[in-house]
């Protein structure tokens, strides 16, 4: 949620930001009303409270003949302090709703508009030119003994597959390749559970807009996450973190389950939206003043890893109105797909700023010792989509595909043919 010092004192920005991403601006003055609301119906308690506690200390030292009167008007003030009080509570509830329902501000720079109104930072890389026809992805997984969707819609339905055979390898080792970079670069590696309570899958800012897209397990009041980011931004709520040293830095390893409502008929072959995946998520912890520099450091991440799968791929500043509503930047590193002939998405890094930490109630202490809210910030390093990308980029005339070099030691063979 926002802040609502910052609401106070700059309102003009906040409903820019949300015409920016094509949402309701008059959400902006609904969290005015109840902040204000909810401010003066803690001054009415407060005010009743302190006439409550003077008029205990009256009594206490009142006459006989005094103390009749006094304690019927102490009865008259305990009926108008608990209404009061639940005239406040009532009102922080209001406001809580109103705070939820506004999206992060977005971060000045970024580009307004929808999906198609991004930025284009850079373009890494040629894309190959082959001098056959090359095969997508699938093909070349089920020839080569890498890919299995038939079983997998079989067993479980669509957007369901087995990685097979030296398929399996290839993801294992580009989630072990990204471990040990995360490793090397400082982050704790972890493996989180996948199930959440609905209190932390709301902290992250994921039941708004994009609850059609979870699982949810209604015996149990639990969700499976659609990323790690959602365990890891849970794992220091309600904490304070010491910060003196520098950002704190974790490296998530989970499978990962989304529902992928609304996108019948989209990207129905092969594994590039599918249900269920794996993926290595950095998520970071640091001052809001530092979370610019970080975020510049998680795509430097990101990057190197895309350069060690050797595909070529851009760097684009994602519009507004695509940002999730935690997000106020977000950066995309898309692969070339040869097949397809565009980018597609394989890496996405987020500045969250306070968003997720003030939900959450993450704080850190300042250099006067006073708890301020953190901020967070969070870059996919590896995940089964890549795959698509790696196949397609480094296939051959003869149906095989290069392994490149960075991943050779995982997967054991120079190159994937079929047996």
């Amino acid at each position: 949620m926002i802040d609502l010092r910052f609401l106070r004192e700059q309102p003009d920005v906040v409903r820019a930001s949300q015409r920016a991403r094509g949402e309701d601006p008059a959400l902006v003055d609904a969290l005015l009303e109840a902040d204000a609301a909810r401010r003066a119906a803690v001054a009415t308690a407060d005010s009743l409270r302190a006439e409550q506690k003077a008029l205990g200390k009256k009594v206490g030292k009142a006459s006989p003949d005094e103390r009749p009167s006094l304690l019927a008007h102490g009865q008259e003030l305990s009926a108008k302090v608990k209404e009061a009080e639940a005239a406040e509570n009532a009102a922080n509830a209001e406001l809580d709703l109103a705070q939820r329902a506004l999206s992060n501000v977005v971060q000045e720079g970024a580009p307004a508009g929808g999906e198609d109104d991004f930025i284009l930072r850079e373009t890494i890389g040629s894309t190959p030119e082959f001098d056959f026809t090359p095969k997508d992805h699938l093909e070349l997984g089920e020839s080569l003994g890498l890919i299995d969707t038939e079983r997998g819609a079989k067993v479980s339905g669509a957007r369901f597959y087995f990685l097979t055979g030296y398929g399996a390898l290839l993801q294992l080792g580009l989630l072990q390749l990204a471990a040990q970079r995360a490793t090397a670069n400082g982050f704790t590696m972890m493996i989180p559970p996948v199930l959440v309570r609905p209190e932390i899958m709301a902290g992250t800012g994921f039941l708004g807009r994009h609850a059609a897209e979870i699982y949810r397990l209604e015996e149990d009041d639990l969700y499976l996450v659609g990323t790690s980011e959602v365990p890891l931004a849970g794992y220091h709520s309600g904490e304070i973190l010491d910060l003196s040293a520098g950002p704190k830095r974790y490296a998530g390893w989970s499978s990962c389950f989304r529902r992928e409502a609304g996108s019948y008929g989209k990207d129905t072959r092969g594994i590039i939206r599918v249900h269920q995946f794996d993926k290595v998520e950095m998520f970071v912890y640091c001052k809001p003043e530092d979370a610019d520099a970080e975020h510049e450091r998680l795509l430097g991440w990101e990057k190197e890893m895309l350069a060690a799968i050797e595909v070529p791929y851009r760097v684009i500043d994602v519009a507004a109105g695509d940002l999730g509503s935690s997000a106020a930047r977000k950066f995309d590193c898309e692969a070339w797909v040869p097949t397809q002939q565009t980018y597609r998405e394989l890496t996405s890094t987020s500045n969250c700023t306070t968003f997720q930490a003030r939900r959450l109630s993450v704080r850190y202490r300042d250099e006067n010792g006073k708890p301020q809210v953190a901020a967070t910030l969070n870059g996919t390093l590896a995940t089964t989509r890549w795959i698509v990308a790696l196949l397609e980029n480094h296939q051959r005339a003869d149906g095989s595909v290069r392994v490149p070099e960075a991943l050779v030691p995982f997967v054991g063979k120079e190159i994937l043919e079929a047996v």
